[in-house]
């Protein structure tokens, strides 16, 4: 069941994804979390955000629709705050990081390259619900600007998170590699809308969201068996991971890895159950 992700050795293949798992404290009591593969942060930046405005979380037939908008205290305050109880779990910390600028994104990966607790960094490229001209993964040219820089700012492992709504996630893929990116990740969210018909009014207050949960796996599925087929570098899945046939079908198509994100809202021990159904399946092969 051990892996590698670079630098980052895990017991399992099986992560709990970025914006769903909190800072991991919040599932204390409800998982035991030793037994994960790793854990992948709630997004910091380098300031606080307060995110978007309420409602920000919406049900759709088959997933759910998101526009939390990066809410969180900032880079100091998970260093000082949140990390010390993560440093503790004892499996790897991925931190999920953004910015509105590369000058953003490399401060923060220069800020927790001193963190011993830290394992390895996500570059959070693809988020949909923050007030940008165009999301850096959706241009070749920029996730490979940013990846670069990045690069040279930290020896941690990187992972670059990519976007679903391209064109051609093969390319954006193949320029993270290039840059110097360990490993990708995908698919982030769907850009997606819904309408209460009895207001008239878009259910998010931000109109759009994030789409995520079993709806789009058929999607993210594909995805993750086109990058794999065109990258030597290690692919993560994700995308509607419900069960662990679920997560089979991600590393039958070339993940190495996969991370569990919607789920965990249903059911809070998910990730456990999908540990055991993939060693399972594994002692069969």
């Amino acid at each position: 069941m051990g892996i590698s992700i670079g630098k980052i050795k895990l017991k399992n293949p099986v992560m709990a994804a970025s914006g769903t798992f909190g800072y991991a404290k919040e599932f204390e009591g409800l998982v035991d979390l030793k037994k994960l593969g790793a854990i992948v942060t709630k997004t910091i930046t380098i300031k606080p955000r307060p995110g978007n405005p309420m409602p920000r979380v919406c049900e759709t037939a088959s997933g759910m629709l998101n526009a939390i908008g990066l809410q969180n205290e900032g880079v100091e305050d998970f260093i000082e705050e949140k990390l010390p109880y993560l440093s503790k779990i004892g499996v790897p910390i991925i931190v999920s990081i953004s910015g509105d600028s590369i000058k953003e994104f490399c401060g923060l990966a220069k800020r927790l390259d001193k963190e011993k607790g830290v394992a390895g960094i996500e570059l959070n490229i693809s988020c949909p619900n923050i007030k940008r001209q165009g999301l850096i993964a959706q241009d070749k040219n920029a996730t490979y600007e940013l990846a670069k820089k990045v690069r040279e700012k930290t020896s941690k492992t990187l992972i670059t998170k990519l976007s679903p709504n391209v064109t051609d996630i093969v390319e954006i893929a193949k320029a993270a590699c290039k840059a110097g990116t360990d490993a990708v990740s995908l698919v982030n969210t769907f850009l997606g809308m819904a309408i209460d018909i009895e207001t008239g009014k878009p259910r998010l207050a931000n109109i759009t969201g994030g789409l995520s949960g079993p709806a789009i796996k058929p999607i993210a599925l594909r995805m993750v068996w086109e990058v794999a087929r065109n990258i030597k570098k290690p692919v993560i899945g994700m995308g509607g991971i419900m069960t662990a046939d679920d997560a089979i079908e991600f590393l039958l198509a070339g993940a190495k890895a996969v991370q569990v994100g919607t789920a965990n809202f249903i059911e809070p021990g998910v990730c456990e159950k999908i540990i055991k159904g993939v060693e399972k399946w594994k002692k069969t092969r």
